[in-house]
């Protein structure tokens, strides 16, 4: 059964259960959170028999799509590995020293491989390991979280293309404060002793975003004077599609082109449209693009400060997009 695990590609992550304000706990380790995409990077660096390849690269995102051909050249990092492995990780790309969501997005959208080289010589894409879920012939899900990171180091040799996530213990609070002034996206907190469970959020991470970001469904578009335009956005509560207003800052590129090439509705995905905003004058769109939106907090009434558009997302169905309760 664990070779089959290796061999069926078809494991789904463990994925962050809360968000909190940054704290201090000796239970915990804190690691940096990475603007990426998640993935699970299945290596083998033993020959393939019969084939002549030298080892094996594969990268799966969390709806199990394979990446590689969008970060070909990310094909090598079974070369860094001593045996085969699963890796839990995030796969990012560095723009200005940062990383950069907008990047990896912009990437994972491509389908031209002459495109996808260009883009790749000019921001390469890298991969950041942080747990490891199987390694020689089996899994390692019942290892509490810091054998599996002494694992890790015992397994990966960093490179540019791949490295072991770093972690500090019990200070979280400067952690964070130091992520914020750096205008990263934040970090995570993991309890020591916390078990591997695919495919289940676990209160046992714990995320501490210095800016916020939320996951939306694209129902529409409204274009506005110049070259600005608005996306309307959704998210769902219980069965219902319900209006989350628009973003307009950062709607652009090569995200937008997909949007506007979006099979069309005639009608709005919504019960309830609310008047005015330029919503008489929407593009109704079929509701299953996903977008990342980041704003500085939410406002009384649940809606955005200061909404910026972060990409379009395909590691995420447009239903798990579920409305948050605001206070």
């Amino acid at each position: 059964m664990p070779e089959d695990i290796f061999t069926q590609k078809n494991l789904k992550p463990m994925l962050i259960g809360r968000d909190s304000p940054p704290f201090d706990d000796p239970d915990y380790i804190y690691e940096l959170k990475w603007d990426g995409e998640r993935c699970l990077a299945y290596l083998d660096p033993a020959a393939a028999p019969g084939n002549g390849q030298s080892g094996q690269t594969e990268l799966r995102n969390k709806r199990n799509l394979r990446m590689l051909p969008k970060v070909p050249e990310l094909s090598g990092l079974h070369r860094q590995v001593n045996t085969r492995c699963i890796l839990d990780g995030e796969l990012f790309i560095l723009k200005d020293g940062k990383p950069d969501f907008s990047e990896i997005q912009r990437r994972s959208l491509m389908s031209n491989p002459f495109r996808i080289k260009l883009a790749g010589d000019m921001y390469p894409a890298s991969f950041i390991a942080f747990d490891i879920l199987y390694v020689q012939d089996h899994t390692t899900f019942q290892m509490p979280l810091m054998e599996r990171k002494e694992l890790l180091g015992r397994v990966v040799a960093d490179s540019p293309r791949m490295a072991i996530s770093r972690y500090i213990d019990t200070q979280g609070t400067a952690l964070f404060e130091q992520a914020k002034s750096q205008t990263l996206e934040g970090i995570v907190a993991k309890c020591r002793d916390s078990l591997y469970v695919p495919d289940k959020r676990t209160i046992d991470w714990v995320k501490m975003k210095a800016l916020l970001d939320d996951d939306f469904v694209v129902c529409g578009f409204i274009p506005k004077e110049g070259s600005m335009n608005s996306i309307v956005l959704g998210q769902y509560r219980g069965g219902d599609l319900i209006y989350k207003g628009h973003v307009t800052l950062g709607v652009s590129g090569q995200a937008f082109e997909t949007i506007l090439r979006h099979r069309r509705s005639d009608q709005p995905p919504f019960l309830q449209v609310p008047p005015g905003h330029g919503n008489d004058m929407a593009t109704w769109l079929e509701p299953t693009l996903v977008c990342t939106v980041k704003f500085m907090q939410y406002t009384r009434g649940g809606g955005m400060r200061q909404p910026v558009f972060k990409g379009l997302r395909n590691d995420k169905a447009a239903s798990d997009c579920i409305e948050k309760i605001t206070d």
